[in-house]
Parts: structure tokens; sequence; C-alpha cells
């Protein structure tokens, strides 16, 4: 049965989580100390199976950057993403001032989706192109 645990992410679910959709690995050690400054987290639990997380960092008033939006490939094209994306909009409403910004850097391929939570693409005639470093 499929529940949602709102501020449940551990460092081991996410680790976990991340790996199996290939995103960028880090320590145990680098992770909890991240998550400590998370605003809000979602983790949807397929009985114990942590099988979606989300969560959100900022300012928790003017900046609101949504991250590490995964879901297990085996659960994928099932509205868990959607789930996820609705309950971390859903604490930004609550929460965020008027003209707040909120963020994310889209996967490819799931820019669509995104767009149902009102997300617009870059570069436009407003916005130019979003940028990234890494540090190495």
């Amino acid at each position: 049965m499929l529940r949602k645990e709102p501020n449940a992410l551990t460092p081991q679910m996410y680790a976990e989580l991340r790996q199996k959709v290939d995103f960028q690995e880090y320590s145990l050690e680098d992770v909890a100390q991240a998550l400590e400054k998370t605003l809000f987290s979602v983790v949807i639990f397929d009985d114990d199976k942590p099988i979606g997380i989300g969560r959100i960092v900022g300012d928790d008033r003017i900046v609101f950057f949504i991250k590490d939006v995964v879901v297990d490939p085996e659960y994928q094209k099932q509205s868990i993403g959607y789930t996820i994306m609705h309950s971390l909009m859903t604490y930004i409403q609550e929460k965020a001032c008027e003209n707040a910004y909120i963020g994310l850097m889209a996967t490819p391929n799931t820019e669509k989706f995104y767009e149902k939570f009102g997300f617009i693409q870059r570069p436009n005639k407003d916005f130019g192109h979003g940028m990234v470093k890494f540090v190495n």
C-alpha cells in the first residue's frame, strides 16, 4: 500500500533512490549534512520501501528550490511524481510571500511534467539560460 510521509527522508533513502536513476552520488556524511538544511521533504513508500522522494531548500519565504525529485524506475508513470510535486508545491504555497521565486533544474525530457505545475522553460523573452557550476 502506498503512503506519503512528510520530512521522513534519510540519507540512506536519498542515496539509494538517486543511485537507481543514475544521479550524482555523494557520501552519506555529505548527504546527512545537506538534508539538515532541507526546509521540507516528502517520501512515498510502498509498504516500508521508499519509492519516491522530493525536497525543498531555500530561505522559506522568498526563494525556494525544488531538489531531488526521484521516483524508483519500477514505479514511474504511476502519478507518484505528481504526488511528490503536489506535496512540495502545497508546502511552498503555505510559506511563500507574494512574488516568491521557485526554481528547479529539470532532467532531460521532464520539462513537460513540471510545466503542469506552472514552471516555464528557459530561455525565453524574459529570462536567459539557467546556469550551473559544479565544485571539483
